[in-house]
């Protein structure tokens, strides 16, 4: 199957994964890391870009890049390829370091940015290569933390606006947010539509406006959230969120709950997600989904009406 192209563009947000080839190492030393940042820093006075957030791990990176004039594509290329040529002549190797096609989600920056700036720097913990992510050194987490002089790397000041335009107390404010104690969900993160774009509807709809490429409608995920899935049930089916809740055999409210279950499940929704929505156990949830050809007709119509609802929302 034929790779589908990169969406590239002036001004095109991008969460970035660049993997060691066959999840091979790609630094071993401390300086290394060290290496790798300022090829990253050269670059980007080379091709001017905005660097949001960074991790630096073993065997892979997560970069979140805002770009300016030059595409993605030639950003990583050149940093990838000058630290290749650092890692071959250090290590006395040959071949290909990364793998040879980074992954790039294009996202919604105004509906993402804090939420992939937290993922990122969480990242070691969730790796269990650190017990707070404080104590990583390899990522732009203190740059947001503490007032760092001569920071050319990271441009922090459109996540720190967000918390408060007094910096001192955006700082404050972001350590907390930090410490929340509330996780972004890899599902969150990596819920894609057409597996390149991180957004809803009308993100979408702006990015195919442009017309520099198709992108698949049909994976479309998590397009509408669970509580207007359930709207649409109700009005369809008479059947409110409280009784798709409830713990009653009737068969038009169980013939309601395998609907909303399955629609959402169309949307991207992970089988526990809906279960924790309607509080059902999970397990009946995957009896439900079994019974998607069965009710394809009934599914077929709240899927419209969700759209229609969209669409009408839209000429407001």
């Amino acid at each position: 199957m034929a790779r589908k192209p990169r969406i590239e563009f002036e001004g095109a947000f991008y969460h970035v994964i660049t993997r060691g080839n066959q999840r091979q190492k790609i630094f071993k030393d401390i300086h290394d890391y060290i290496k790798y940042l300022e090829q990253l820093l050269r670059y980007k006075k080379t091709h001017p870009f905005r660097l949001y957030a960074y991790v630096l791990m073993s065997n892979h990176v997560h970069l979140l890049i805002e770009t300016g004039v030059a595409p993605l594509s030639k950003i990583l290329q050149g940093i990838n390829q000058s630290y290749t040529a650092y890692f071959n002549k250090t290590y006395k190797t040959i071949g290909h370091l990364f793998q040879g096609r980074y992954k790039a989600i294009l996202c919604d920056r105004d509906q993402y940015l804090l939420s992939l700036v937290k993922y990122i720097h969480l990242n070691p913990v969730r790796a269990k290569i650190a017990t707070r992510f404080e104590a990583y050194p390899w990522s732009s987490h203190p740059c947001y933390a503490h007032k760092i002089k001569g920071n050319e790397l990271v441009d922090d000041d459109q996540v720190l606006r967000i918390f408060s335009e007094d910096k001192t107390k955006a700082r404050k404010l972001y350590r907390t947010f930090m410490d929340d104690g509330l996780a972004i969900e890899k599902d969150d993160i990596y819920t894609t539509i057409d597996q390149r774009v991180l957004g809803d509807e009308s993100f979408l709809d702006r990015i195919m406006q442009r017309g520099e490429v198709e992108v698949d409608s049909r994976k479309r995920q998590r397009q509408y959230s669970l509580s207007e899935i359930a709207s649409v049930i109700e009005n369809n089916h008479g059947i409110t969120l409280g009784q798709l809740r409830e713990k009653s055999k009737d068969r038009g409210i169980l013939r309601g709950r395998k609907v909303f279950s399955i629609v959402a499940s169309e949307y991207g929704y992970r089988g526990r997600e809906i279960a924790r929505h309607i509080r059902k156990d999970p397990a009946v949830i995957t009896r439900y989904l079994k019974e998607k050809s069965d009710l394809a007709e009934e599914v077929d119509k709240v899927m419209k009406q969700l759209s229609k609802r969209s669409n009408v929302n839209k000429q407001v």
